[in-house]
């Protein structure tokens, strides 16, 4: 069932495809198998790639747009040319089923075109500096300079298109960019740094350091030639990124608790369906994905036995099967810290109506009701595929109980009465919010990001651009 050619791949380091002789296993979750190995880098590659990148730097801000934008195409293009590969590499090596592989891959094309597009858009502006008495003969302008070298570390969930969000504008933006990925999911990114190898980028540009984190030391966050840091993943580990890193810019999107609100007056069907797509794509590894439902009391029994049948049609089994719904989470040890969370939920009152039932690294698709607050998967990112679904009132008792969490990246409200819409816009605490949508709603041109613990700063190829770049002002005093 999925038994694949043992491969061994090399990393790309400063524009060369290299080996070491210690190496790290890639893993199938499916069952655990060893499907390639790749480099574990050291130390003293990390200090290598940052100190070639200090030449890619330079070199990156030299290529001229039309030439960023060409070869940022051309990488493109290659990946829509080998769309089956890239693929199945994503399912092989992580939890999406080949149909959820499929759509990050043309994602991923699209976020590329984006950069590509977004790289002529890189705008300044005049400034009337006669407006200042005395600032009559001055006249000026600012424009935006990349930031020089940028580390990006990325998770497992998607990764290919998380990893091109961060190349992607990174290159548009003249950047050099040295790339960590998650080590559970390394090809996807190397096949992704092969793209543009043939897309012609230059040497010293771009880095894929594979490997483990103790292995590799703290030079990728702490060092002083890397000005900023561009990072998914947990709350915990961007906090403790934020104290290591020192003076430097930092982009951080770090997960949810993503609730969603229905009303008595929304699209039934459309919402469950939404729903417990949101809730279980990916194997609910998901940082949008719908953990939290907020249910009126007028419709939420209807709404709990339509969620609960259709999360039952779900079919969980064979990824690269054209019938899966939904494969594992990225390792059994995962599918049992979300088997605890789900036991403490009930142990402490939660009725399970589905699911709950872990087989190594799969884990049913789980439903809880009566889940009380003062359990973990109430509060946490449980990063796995349950969702808890809770009677409320009205709408303002929905919104104080979804913004009673440390996170705020998107949430989804269904209904039908635009002033309810709009009352749920202002008063959620979050990023992003989905109307007659589900919180996992996102398109990869648009501003993607959370408050509170959800993180600091925006993606989305526009506005990471405004991150990966600095103003800087230019004033003539006139002599005449």
């Amino acid at each position: 069932m999925m038994t694949e050619t043992f491969i061994k791949k090399k990393m790309f380091l400063a524009g060369k495809w290299v080996s070491r002789d210690k190496e790290m296993n890639v893993h199938n979750p499916h069952d655990n198998s060893i499907i390639a190995t790749v480099p574990a880098a050291n130390e003293d590659d990390v200090l290598f790639a940052i100190e070639e990148a200090k030449d890619g730097q330079t070199i990156a801000a030299a290529i001229p747009v039309h030439e960023r934008m060409a070869i940022i195409h051309r990488a493109a293009d290659w990946i829509s040319e080998n769309k089956e590969l890239y693929a199945k590499v994503i399912a092989l090596e992580g939890s999406k089923t080949i149909r959820e592989a499929r759509k990050e891959v043309r994602r991923c094309v699209e976020t590329l075109r984006i950069s590509a597009e977004e790289a002529r858009r890189i705008y300044g502006e005049t400034i009337q500096f006669d407006q200042m008495p005395g600032s009559e003969n001055r006249v000026g302008y600012y424009y935006r300079f990349p930031v020089g070298i940028i580390t990006a570390i990325t998770p497992f969930n998607d990764p290919l298109n998380l990893v091109a969000h961060k190349i992607g504008p990174a290159i548009a933006a003249g950047n050099a960019i040295i790339v960590k990925p998650a080590p559970t999911t390394p090809l996807s990114a190397l096949l992704l740094a092969e793209a543009f190898d043939r897309a012609g980028l230059p040497p010293k540009v771009l880095s894929i350091i594979t490997g483990f984190t103790n292995d590799m030391g703290e030079a990728l966050i702490t060092h002083p030639a890397i000005r900023m840091i561009s990072f998914t993943g947990g709350l915990a580990t961007g906090e403790a990124i934020m104290k290591k890193a020192g003076l430097k810019k930092m982009s951080m999107e770090l997960g949810s608790n993503s609730p969603v609100i229905v009303l008595k007056d929304a699209d039934l069907e459309l919402a469950v369906e939404s729903s417990v797509s949101g809730a279980f794509w990916a194997a609910g590894q998901n940082c949008l994905g719908v953990q939290r439902i907020y249910a009126q009391e007028e419709i939420y029994d209807e709404f709990v036995d339509r969620f609960v049948t259709l999360t039952k049609q779900y079919r969980v089994g064979d990824k690269l099967s054209e019938e899966t719904d939904m494969g594992p989470m990225i390792s059994e040890n995962e599918a049992k810290r979300v088997e605890n969370w789900v036991t403490e939920a009930v142990q402490k009152g939660a009725t399970l109506l589905c699911g709950g039932i872990r087989n190594g690294a799969y884990y049913e698709p789980t439903v809880l009701i009566n889940v009380p607050a003062n359990c973990k998967i109430a509060k946490d990112e449980v990063f796995g595929p349950v969702v808890s679904i809770f009677k409320v009132a009205d709408l303002d008792t929905a919104i104080r109980e979804a913004n009673q969490v440390p996170f705020g990246l998107q949430a989804g409200i269904f209904t039908r009465e635009v002033d309810k819409a709009f009352s749920a816009i202002y008063k959620l605490e979050v990023g992003g919010v989905m109307i007659n949508d589900s919180s996992d709603y996102r398109i990869d041109a648009m501003p993607f990001g959370g408050v509170k613990g959800s993180g600091i700063g925006r993606e989305g190829i526009a506005f990471a651009l405004q991150e990966m770049t600095e103003p800087k002002v230019v004033c003539f005093r006139l002599l005449t």
